[in-house]
């Protein structure tokens, strides 16, 4: 069984910052495109960044220049580097890996939607 292992979540006052990793026993992330996704409460899941094989980055447009996302393909681990934090960026945060062409049978923060595989989830909290 195939498993993203998330951590670095935490609570943290606003303009804080926090490092998210992810790693996996049975995933090549070498090769593998990764995504970050995240999801509050009364919120769809929404797509925070992500990382190709070839390093190749994206972020959504709330966090740009906030949030920095990187791999170590050494140590296996994708990182979101979260900066600047705000009291929106609150949420369940979530890894994802080896991408999957739609489409897609649900848009929740689970296996099937964009992805195959999926972590569990880290909770990042940010108070005002």
């Amino acid at each position: 069984e195939v498993q993203l292992v998330e951590s670095g979540g935490g609570s943290v006052q606003a303009g804080g910052s926090l490092t998210l990793s992810c790693t996996s026993s049975e995933l090549n992330f070498a090769v593998n495109d990764m995504g970050w996704y995240r999801q509050a409460p009364g919120h769809e899941c929404e797509l925070v960044s992500t990382i190709s094989n070839t390093e190749r980055t994206w972020y959504r447009d709330s966090v740009k220049g906030r949030f920095a996302v990187s791999k170590d393909v050494a140590k296996n681990t994708v990182t979101l580097q979260l900066n600047s934090l705000k009291p929106d960026d609150s949420a369940v945060y979530y890894c994802a890996a080896d991408f999957l062409p739609g489409p897609y049978r649900h848009s929740r923060c689970a296996p099937g939607n964009e992805y195959k595989y999926w972590g569990q989830g880290t909770q990042v909290t940010v108070s005002a």
